[in-house]
Order: structure tokens, then sequence, then C-alpha cells
């Protein structure tokens, strides 16, 4: 069974500039590549798992979205990153669906397609909801990043880039 990185989009991949859907205003993060590339050299497949409530708000539509993702995935192969899927939750948080994280429906659309090795993969959120996902989910290892006081997160930096420079130095732990 293959090893797995999960990512949240925004605040991971991009600078969460809230409610981002305009290829303008998506910005990288820095260290997303190197960051991404480390994982790739050890093995593992990434997958996308994001809510997007601003869909289910009204702020964008899911063709924005799909727009965005694809110019965002277009981005990765130019840069020899393959991401394998990207799920996400359109829907409102009062909408109480099974896809919102923390919920796992994503990350069970993922596993219906995929068979991998949870417990030898890892998740890396900003929020706590990303955090609870991996830990619903059965996803053992988890980094969360940003300056938030996240609960049961097995490591913790500020930035992408510090994170990129740690597990650079720190190769075994991703092993």
């Amino acid at each position: 069974m293959q090893k797995a990185l999960f990512l949240d989009r925004d605040g991971i991949i991009n600078i969460d500039h809230g409610y981002v859907y305009r290829i303008k205003d998506f910005e990288f993060t820095k260290g997303i590549f190197e960051l991404l590339k480390l994982f790739i050299k050890k093995g593992y497949k990434l997958f996308i798992v994001t809510n997007q409530s601003g869909i289910g708000r009204g702020y964008y539509t899911q063709e924005n979205f799909n727009t965005l993702t694809q110019w965002m995935l277009d981005r990765f192969t130019e840069e020899n990153i393959t991401i394998e899927s990207v799920e996400h939750c359109p829907h409102a948080p009062e909408e109480s669906c099974l896809c919102r994280k923390p919920n796992t429906a994503m990350i069970e659309a993922i596993l219906s397609k995929y068979p991998l090795d949870l417990k030898n993969s890892w998740m890396i959120g900003d929020k706590q909801s990303d955090i609870d996902l991996a830990h619903n989910a059965n996803i053992y290892h988890t980094i969360s990043i940003g300056n938030r006081k996240i609960k049961k997160s097995e490591l913790s930096f500020a930035s992408i880039r510090e994170c990129y420079l740690y597990l650079k130095e720190n190769q075994a732990t991703i092993k």
C-alpha cells in the first residue's frame, strides 16, 4: 500500500487571503514546491482536501473553483509535482454535510480509488479541523502550520518554509 500526504489548500498550498477563487489572488506559500518534492522523493502520493464554503455561501461558483484548481494543478505539473486528487467540500458550515472537515468523506472518497497506508501517511493543515480530520480518518501523522494553537498535532511550524527546512534536515521523520 502507498504512503500519502494529505494537504489542506488555503493556508498551506497558498496564502489564505480569505475565499481565494481567482488566479490573480492565488499566491503559493514559500517552500511548498520544495516540501512536496521532498515527500515525493520519499515515495508519497499527494492529495488535497479542502473546505470551500465560499461556494455554499455564494461568494464564488463551482466553475470558479474548478478553473483555479486546474490552473494550480498545471503549475504543480510545471514543477514536476503530481497531485493525485483534489477533494473539496463546497458546503456552508450550517449544511451539516459529511464532507466538511473534520468529517471524513473526502478521505473516504480518496480511499475508494487509491489503496493507501494511512498508518504511514501525513496530514498538513493550518486549522484544528485539519488535524481532527487526520485523527478521525486514522491518518497517523500530522503537521500544523501557523501561529494558532492546534491540539494533537505531532509537529508544528510557523510556516511551510520552516517545515520544509526541518524535514530536509530530519528526513528520517518522513521515512
